[in-house]
């Protein structure tokens, strides 16, 4: 037991150091979880992201409160709202449509994760050296059809590997966005979509969780929220600065020494 604990730590840690990153954190937890023997069907990766959720509720509490206030007399407050909840449609929809699937074969298999990790990496390389000419520079902005289009390059994500940030992100700068709303907006759709996963998940699995599983996800869970907490601060400012060309090199690396080490493992 000692050692699963030490692996859910692990486990946990990564969670939230690269829940909102565009490097895919469940690719990472499946290919790492597949390496140290740690099999879970899915139901670990997807129930620890909620630690990373309340570490980005926890950042915007001030924001969300202001928005909430603004609501009653802001258009601008509800359109933005309405917004985010347009985006996270499609993958309510297709996430519940597909959600066996998903899970059943998706998550079980760890050659297409690192395959997958390497396309995404090129593609992030490709959109970091594009000179894009924004239309939008905040978050707030994003028309509702702008919001609803990236919702469905989110569902890009329901393949491990592929990265619900980076496909968010991806989406909202090749429909006009600049670097930061891109990473902003990517933020706030992730509280219902992954809030909703959970929730989601948990119900399907409630039959076949153990206490000891509960025991591995709580711990999972609080070291997601800790590690969570210091990228989500930091992220933002990092994106204006760098761009995504460092992820990109990232996934491309994790992604090939995956299929090396499935090919002499």
């Amino acid at each position: 037991m000692a050692e699963q604990i030490i692996i859910a730590l692990v486990l946990g840690l990564v969670e939230g150091l690269t829940e909102f990153i565009p490097v895919s954190s469940t690719g990472h937890l499946i290919l790492l979880g597949h390496f140290l023997g740690f099999k879970s069907a899915g139901t670990f990766e997807v129930l620890i992201q909620l630690g990373a959720i309340l570490a980005i509720l926890l950042v915007y509490f001030n924001r969300l409160v202001q928005i909430a206030k603004a609501l009653p007399v802001s258009v601008k407050a509800r359109h933005f709202v309405l917004a985010v909840l347009f985006g996270f449609l499609p993958a309510a929809v297709i996430g519940a449509l597909a959600h066996d699937f998903i899970k059943t074969v998706l998550f079980d298999s760890p050659k297409v994760i690192c395959i997958s990790l390497i396309l995404g990496g090129i593609v992030l390389l490709v959109i970091d050296r594009i000179e894009f000419k924004p239309k939008y520079t905040s978050a707030y902005e994003f028309s509702w059809p702008m919001a609803v289009k990236i919702g469905f390059f989110q569902c890009l994500a329901m393949i491990p590997g592929t990265s619900r940030s980076g496909s968010t992100i991806v989406g909202a700068l090749l429909l006009g966005a600049d670097k930061r709303s891109a990473a902003e907006f990517s933020f706030f759709l992730a509280m219902p979509t992954m809030v909703g996963a959970f929730t989601l998940d948990l119900w399907k699995s409630r039959h076949d969780l153990s206490f000891a599983d509960g025991q591995l996800i709580v711990i999972g869970f609080v070291m997601a929220f800790i590690s969570a907490l210091l990228v989500v601060r930091a992220l933002l400012d990092f994106v204006s600065r760098r761009g995504y060309a460092p992820f990109a090199w990232w996934r491309i690396a994790v992604g090939t020494i995956g299929l090396i080490g499935l090919y002499f493992g």
